[in-house]
């Protein structure tokens, strides 16, 4: 069994080679599943990301979609160093970014960015590999049609499990999946984007320089208003980045009607994760369309 400095000299080992040192290490987050830890080296400081209760891969399938990302948008991404395992740890070494504070055109480069990383298409909504969002498997079996793949690749996986965990019956579970129906009359068709994927106010930070950096995505090339409905769901985004985004590529008329449908998902993710907590929001989406 490591002691934590021990994890922490052994991942700077692994990730950037035996001349870096480990100077001091801080804990800086700390949720259900993860652990973010400032290390401080010989080089420089550098952001560790560790879990020990996961699929050996999920670290790994983070650090890909923060590449995908990077290639795809001008928006900071950080850059990744590492990824592997140590002792019962999985890892992600990854650059560190101190806060900054917000320039004038924040909320408006951050609208410019994520139209620019929506304009990346793709002939298939998917992507060629399942990933993550937080601790959950996110399937992502392509398909050309948007409906089929939201049902089943993003609602139904979420549903089932809340169902065989008891934190729905099967009453609601039919309810829920009688939403189906309704949902291709009220989505409009749009190409696949490239998606962010969980992109929520805490996974947008301020650079140094007062400038937008995105992190932990859950990227696939999906419905563009995922992102913007999910972005919503828990507030914390500017008009302004709204505002800036339309300007590029504008919203299909009844957006705010239809967004209920799209944050589905998170809300799923969040009652399988966190509770039962998440059901009354679930519940009055599905009674706005379901009598």
């Amino acid at each position: 069994m490591y002691d934590l400095n021990e994890i922490y000299e052994k991942v700077l080992f692994q990730s950037l080679g035996p001349q870096v040192k480990l100077k001091s290490a801080s804990l800086v987050a700390a949720g259900n599943h993860n652990q973010g830890i400032r290390i401080e080296a010989s080089v420089g400081d550098f952001f560790l990301k560790l879990n020990f209760d996961h699929e050996k891969d999920i670290l790994l399938k983070e650090s890909e979609g923060l590449d995908y990302l990077r290639k795809n948008t001008f928006l900071q991404i950080p850059e990744t160093f590492g990824c592997g395992r140590v002792g019962d740890y999985n890892f992600l070494l990854s650059e560190f970014i101190p806060s900054g504070r917000y320039q004038l055109d924040y909320w408006e480069t951050l609208g410019f960015g994520l139209a620019d990383l929506h304009l990346k298409t793709n002939s298939l909504f998917g992507l060629k590999e399942d990933n993550y969002i937080a601790s959950l498997v996110q399937k992502n079996l392509q398909t050309n049609n948007w409906i089929d793949f939201y049902i089943e690749q993003r609602l139904e996986p979420l549903l089932g499990k809340a169902y065989f965990d008891r934190l729905i019956p099967l009453d609601f579970l039919k309810k829920f999946q009688s939403i189906y129906q309704v949902i291709e009359s009220i989505i409009p068709p749009e190409k696949p984007s490239l998606l962010h994927g969980d992109l929520w106010s805490g996974n947008v930070l301020c650079n140094p320089e007062g400038q937008p950096c995105l992190i932990d995505p859950a990227v696939y090339f999906g419905h563009r208003e995922m992102d913007l409905a999910f972005s919503r769901l828990f507030g914390g985004f500017d008009s302004r980045f709204y505002q800036s985004y339309e300007s590029i590529i504008p919203l299909e008329p009844g957006f705010e009607a239809r967004m209920g449908i799209y944050n589905l998902y998170p809300l799923l993710v969040h009652l399988n994760l966190f509770g039962t907590a998440y059901l009354p929001g679930i519940e009055r989406i599905i009674h706005r369309y379901v009598r």
